[in-house]
């Protein structure tokens, strides 16, 4: 099973006067991992290093934004893994010391700081979603409307057309009950579409 995170969390370290701020964040794609970085980029204009690892959509990408080839995204990018996260982004940013920490003790450094946020972060089991639509008679919107509250589904467009026709999503392990609980209600005069 998938996890993604509640909320962003931070640590900091200090390893031998360098100065090592991460965090982990839930975020929907990679655009918007992007834009997080730059955001970071400009709020610390001083940093040596911006480094990122990102798990989302299914894709994993990581930087090491200047540090040594495989000393920084790369592990990061492994600690996301293991703890089976999806939709997160994890970042550090590092303020140079003046002290030379080689590869060894760069990879224990941005590893260390993604560990330690997630150390203190809330993990959220990653629940896919199933999207439906449907048409009903008028005289079942209400009926409609109170089912899909019931159950927590997500009300994404109504359209009052010939039929009222919803678009939802809910939690794919309840779909299938969801849709026999409902053409059960209806008598059979839900008419289910795809996609």
């Amino acid at each position: 099973m998938s996890f993604t995170l509640a909320a962003p969390v931070h640590s900091e370290l200090l390893i031998r006067k360098s100065r090592f701020i991460g965090c982990v964040q839930p975020v929907a794609d990679r655009t918007a991992a992007q834009a997080v970085v730059a955001s970071l980029r400009s709020q610390h204009p001083g940093a040596a290093h911006v480094c990122w690892a990102l798990m989302a959509a299914g894709q994993s990408a990581a930087n090491d934004d200047g540090e040594p080839g495989g000393t920084a995204g790369r592990p990061m990018l492994e600690v996301l893994r293991h703890h089976e996260l999806e939709s997160v982004l994890a970042t550090v940013v590092r303020y140079f010391g003046g002290v030379k920490l080689g590869a060894g003790g760069l990879v224990r450094a941005y590893t260390d700081s993604v560990a330690q946020a997630l150390a203190g972060a809330l993990l959220v089991p990653l629940v896919r979603q199933r999207h439906l639509h449907c048409a009903v008679p008028y005289a079942f919107e209400g009926l409609v409307r109170r089912e899909i509250a019931a159950v927590g589904a997500t009300l994404d467009d109504v359209r009052h057309e010939s039929m009222v026709r919803f678009s939802f999503s809910l939690p794919e392990p309840s779909a299938n009950e969801f849709i026999a609980r409902l053409d059960d209600a209806t008598q059979g005069r839900v008419a289910w579409a795809k996609g």
